[in-house]
């Protein structure tokens, strides 16, 4: 298969990798669960795209995403991440090759910080103003996840990681449709 191929394939699958990691952005921000549906596909999807680049591209994308989900398996252990996070980093590396990887870890991290500020904030931040507007506009949707939001945190509910997981996904698939 020629590299213009790949290139168009790669680029039909971006969009896709970018959809799935929004679905589990939204679910762990909803129910704080990621759907094991998302983590398989991801995986598949991503595996499709390696092979484009050789069987030993497979292998070393495979030995990276496992050593991945051996580290992250640790700190779950320890109640720093939950279980979707875990299979949804490791879904993502599949698909990447081990310079990506490292991008998208690196990307991850710094949303993960991004999202822990916003959830810091959130402790301390007032009730949401009540608007008179229609309760079906967006402003009425951003109140309730709020609203919800500082509810969990007021009780030591868990940080949604899957969002910080797919920015730095979002942010590594992106960067490769540049070069």
């Amino acid at each position: 298969m020629g590299a213009s191929a790949a290139i168009g394939i790669t680029d039909l699958v971006a969009p896709l990798t970018i959809g799935l990691l929004a679905v589990a952005a939204v679910s762990d921000l909803a129910t704080r669960t990621i759907p094991d549906q998302v983590c398989i596909v991801l995986g598949l999807l991503g595996l499709g795209v390696r092979l484009l680049a050789g069987i030993t591209a497979v292998a070393v994308s495979l030995v990276v995403a496992v050593v991945l989900f051996v580290l992250l398996v640790f700190f779950h252990a320890r109640g720093a991440l939950g279980g979707g996070d875990v299979k949804l980093a490791a879904a993502m590396a599949v698909g990447l090759a081990p310079v990506q990887t490292y991008r998208f870890v690196v990307a991850t991290v710094l949303a993960g910080g991004v999202l822990s500020l916003l959830h810091l904030l959130l402790r301390h931040a007032p009730p949401p103003a009540r608007f008179v507007a229609s309760s079906a506009g967006l402003a009425s949707r951003i109140r309730r996840i709020v609203t919800v939001e500082r509810w969990r945190i007021r009780r030591k509910g868990s940080l949604p990681y899957g969002i910080a997981i797919a920015c730095g996904g979002a942010w590594v698939t992106l960067a490769g449709l540049g070069g």
